[in-house]
């Protein structure tokens, strides 16, 4: 039986770099060594609580030093860990320690009122991170190393969005999340013992888990945790602490492009990386622009761990597009419309985006019928449209169920907004269906303006018609001051779809 701990990716540096520093937050910085002595003596405070290997600990905390030092602990002690969304209400954070079968909640003393009222009325034990849980791990024997698990033994279970009804556990192992930490250093981005990345992205979430955290101190190098981004904030933050690795999403991306005109001095960035939903073309070339640093966009999901594809610097990159797959994955486009099967389609066709390999997740757990419709034929079916060209890029079209059907023809929101982020004043914009009587559905476009943009609904409709085909130009335009954000700082589209469509007719 293979055996593997995401646990080896700290105690490892602990051995080969025991003084480097490995995180920064504020003024506190600790070395590799020091990590892994702070994660040994907190599995042993967590053995002492009584949990066993496979145990679930749910963790509730923001880009604190905590985080890091208490998922490592977690997994030293072989349990499984729950990352629980910090924006989540108690009857979520119920619903997800219910769920997962949580033995434990470590919950940060900023989020302890909504977890312990959650905790509470299951009778779960939680433990707050910090004071309380210091002293328990300052009475305990600390584990002298990380207990040996399965590779294929759970290590993380991820609560999607839920955007189609309750969220749902996605189980991934130990090979799961090894592998994505290990071919995203080392095969899809060059990183290097001595890169300093900015840890902005949600800890809770795949991406910044993987992607951030893993992948950073798989390659040894040094992560600087920013528990709440403001642009401004995390260009100077990058500059002091010599930052040359980010992690972010699109917002992120528009954000510091906007606050960089103002910045005193902007740093240096050799490699970033955007994820989490699609990235217009607009703002990579802003970004780049203002940054002088090029933007390697990726795809992927909290089911396959999450990295799927990337561009990635030796195959070429193309703005507009998600790359290749990551070493060691399979990734094509399927028929959409056919269920129970998958049957792959050639070069140049539209259809679903389907992922195999070793990122791909258990199953959701407790849930054979959802993990059947999901896993078929070896194959993870996305939910998102997309395309491959002759040389092997993809690109993501849409999500499924956010295509606009009107009077009969498909329009993709993507393909609009790439559109209106084009107008100068357009500073974000997220493009849905409403309802309408006579086409079906008509096209929104939710704008948030550039600060000194001026901005009417009428002008932007008719400049998107010089720009766009007749059925796809937006007839109505919302203007908004911010669109809502999940915890992963995707655009909510439901909500606005809730929103607005409530307006019709007014």
């Amino acid at each position: 039986m293979a055996s593997l701990s995401v646990a080896a990716i700290l105690a490892e540096n602990a051995r080969r770099r025991p003084g480097k520093t490995a995180l920064v937050e504020g003024d506190l910085r600790l070395t590799f060594a020091e990590v892994w002595e702070r994660a040994r003596a907190r599995a042993g405070a967590l053995a002492g609580l009584g949990v066993r290997p496979g145990d679930r600990v749910a963790l509730m905390a923001p880009n604190t030093a905590e985080f890091p030092v208490a998922y490592y602990a977690a997994a030293a002690a072989g349990a499984v860990v729950v990352p629980v969304h910090l924006l989540l209400s108690a009857p979520e954070v119920e619903h997800v320690l219910k769920d997962s079968g949580a033995a434990l909640l470590l919950v940060h003393p900023a989020q302890a009122e909504t977890g312990r009222a959650a905790a509470d009325a299951l009778g779960v034990r939680t433990v707050v991170l910090g004071e309380e849980f210091d002293t328990l791990a300052a009475d305990a024997e600390a584990l002298p190393s990380y207990v040996t698990r399965a590779a294929d033994d759970p290590a993380v279970i991820f609560y999607t969005s839920g955007t189609t009804g309750v969220p749902k556990g996605a189980v991934l192992s130990h090979f799961n999340l090894v592998m994505n930490a290990t071919v995203n250093a080392f095969d899809a981005n060059d990183i290097r013992p001595d890169d300093v990345a900015l840890g902005a992205l949600p800890l809770f979430h795949a991406f910044g888990q993987t992607v951030s955290l893993n992948s950073t101190w798989r390659a040894g190098a040094t992560l600087v945790l920013l528990p709440r981004f403001d642009a401004a904030g995390a260009i100077d933050l990058m500059v002091k602490e010599g930052v040359n690795t980010f992690q972010g999403v699109p917002t992120m991306f528009v954000a510091l492009a906007a606050a960089a005109a103002d910045a005193d001095a902007l740093p240096e960035l050799r490699v970033c990386i955007s994820g989490g939903a699609s990235l217009p073309v607009a703002v990579l070339e802003r970004f780049e622009a203002a940054f002088g640093a090029h933007i390697y966009e990726g795809y992927g999901l909290s089911e396959t761990s999450p990295t799927a594809t990337v561009n990635q610097p030796v195959f070429g990159t193309r703005a507009g597009t998600i790359g290749h797959p990551l070493w060691g994955v399979d990734v094509e486009i399927a028929r959409a419309e056919v269920e129970g099967r998958v049957e792959l389609l050639p070069p140049g066709e539209l259809g679903e985006v389907v992922i195999r390999g070793h990122n791909v997740f258990s199953g959701y757990l407790g849930r054979p019928e959802a993990t059947a419709e999901a896993l078929v034929d070896g194959w993870f079916r996305t939910g998102d449209l997309g395309t491959k060209d002759d040389e092997g890029f993809l690109r993501i079209v849409d999500r499924k169920k956010d295509v606009i059907i009107r009077g009969g023809y498909n329009v993709y929101p993507r393909e609009v907004e790439e559109v209106l982020m084009r107008h100068p004043a357009v500073a974000q914009v997220a493009v849905i269906g409403l309802p309408d009587e006579l086409h079906g559905e008509e096209v929104c476009a939710v704008v948030v303006p550039t600060a000194d943009g001026r901005l009417d609904a009428a002008a932007l409709t008719e400049w998107s018609k010089d720009h766009l085909g007749r059925h796809k130009y937006p007839r109505r335009v919302e203007f908004a001051d911010a669109l809502p954000l999940g915890p992963s700082m995707k655009v909510l589209k439901r909500e606005l779809r809730t929103q607005y469509g409530d307006r019709q007719g007014r």
